[in-house]
């Protein structure tokens, strides 16, 4: 099976609905896409958790089919995001000086792609 991780690092909308995206379509096709949210796009969960937000519908999709596996701990607190992505239900990750580590995902067989 295609084993695929998306290291979404920008904080803009529109780079990050291709995320949202193909994460979802990976999904319909029998694939395996997994979301970690990264850098100065943590930002954007309590944005999109919002129902007026343009992309909630999206990431309520990607929350539903369990595609996210989290938000970096150590920018989601330098952000100043962490209490909202915690009250989300969003896991705070990081075992890296705080960070995802891309190499724990290429040992467990993914591929990786960074937005």
């Amino acid at each position: 099976m295609n084993k695929t991780v998306f290291f979404a690092f920008r904080g803009d909308p529109m780079c990050f609905i291709h995320v949202l995206l193909n994460a979802l379509d990976m999904a319909e096709k029998g694939m395996e896409g997994k979301i970690v949210i990264e850098g100065d796009a943590v930002k954007l969960i309590p944005e999109m958790a919002r129902p007026e937000h343009f992309l909630n519908r999206l990431y309520s999709k990607v929350r539903e089919k369990n595609l996210l596996i989290g938000a970096c701990r150590a920018c989601s607190t330098k952000l100043g995001v962490a209490a909202a992505i915690e009250k989300e239900g969003v896991e705070l990750i990081g075992d890296m000086s705080g960070h995802p580590a891309i190499s724990d995902y290429i040992g467990k067989g993914f591929t990786i792609l960074t937005f």
